[in-house]
């Protein structure tokens, strides 16, 4: 159905891209705030229009949904569509911090087919199939067997009161490279109580499913993708013995911020 091989390397030339300008290396870097709160720079850009190019190349057929992109609506006439944060944790990036990855998904019908994030400052290359399983840099992925919820470890700067029974982990400001913390077993728990996008989190989803974790929105709904209004309340990822009681802990919180 699709090159394969040819899609890792267009993922690996774009964090090469990246790479180029990413101050962490040592390269000057032009960023601004296209909203308030809502940093992007040069190189967000830059990756944005290489992966549109060339992803579009590899499958025509599909539509495109992505961060820096104008949505059009025409994407929701296709059967596939490719779903792309091209800098996803942009403050790191600009900051020349490593916790940043480039997302790309490949959804069929709403469902994740293929997800990779690229972390070229990290050194990590991750990789999700449906049905097939879950890598970093080639070695399978498992989630974690924790049972109870109490210790579970979150990728966090600050725990609320309720959650001080939690233990925090070191946090990327990537979402969806604290998700795969989850897939990879460093974390047991990541969950977000605000409204994000489907491009933030369809690769690292698949990633995370596929490893055996048990991956919602904050109600405990499944995700869907390549929808009319590309967004969801929340996401919960977490060890699946721990989900039910994640969700439960929750749900009082999330019915609250999500009507605020």
């Amino acid at each position: 159905m699709i090159d394969r091989a040819r899609l890792e390397e267009i993922c690996r030339e774009a964090g090469r891209i990246a790479m180029r300008q990413w101050p962490g290396a040592g390269h000057a870097l032009e960023s601004w705030e296209k909203s308030p709160g809502s940093p992007v720079c040069a190189a967000d850009l830059e990756v944005d229009g290489f992966l549109k190019r060339e992803l579009r190349a590899l499958l025509p057929s599909a539509g495109w949904l992505s961060e820096e992109t104008v949505d059009h609506p025409e994407r929701l006439e296709k059967g596939l569509c490719w779903l792309v944060d091209p800098i996803d944790g942009t403050r790191d990036f600009i900051r020349g911090r490593s916790g940043w990855a480039i997302s790309v998904a490949l959804v069929s019908e709403g469902r994740p087919l293929i997800g990779l994030l690229e972390a070229p400052a990290r050194g990590e290359s991750w990789s999700a199939t449906a049905g097939q399983g879950a890598l970093r840099n080639s070695q399978r992925l498992h989630t974690s067997t924790r049972k109870e919820l109490p210790g579970a470890r979150v990728p966090a700067d600050h725990l609320p009161g309720p959650d001080k029974d939690l233990v925090m982990v070191d946090k990327p400001n990537s979402i969806a490279l604290r998700v795969a913390m989850v897939a990879a077993g460093e974390a047991d728990l990541v969950a977000t109580l605000r409204w994000g996008f489907e491009w933030d989190v369809a690769a690292a989803a698949l990633i995370a499913r596929e490893a055996g974790a048990a991956v919602s929105d904050a109600f405990g709904h499944r995700l869907a993708y390549n929808k009319r209004d590309p967004r969801a309340f929340g996401l919960l990822v977490s060890a699946p013995a721990i989900h039910a009681a994640a969700v439960e802990r929750l749900a009082e919180r999330a019915a609250k911020f999500s009507r605020s």
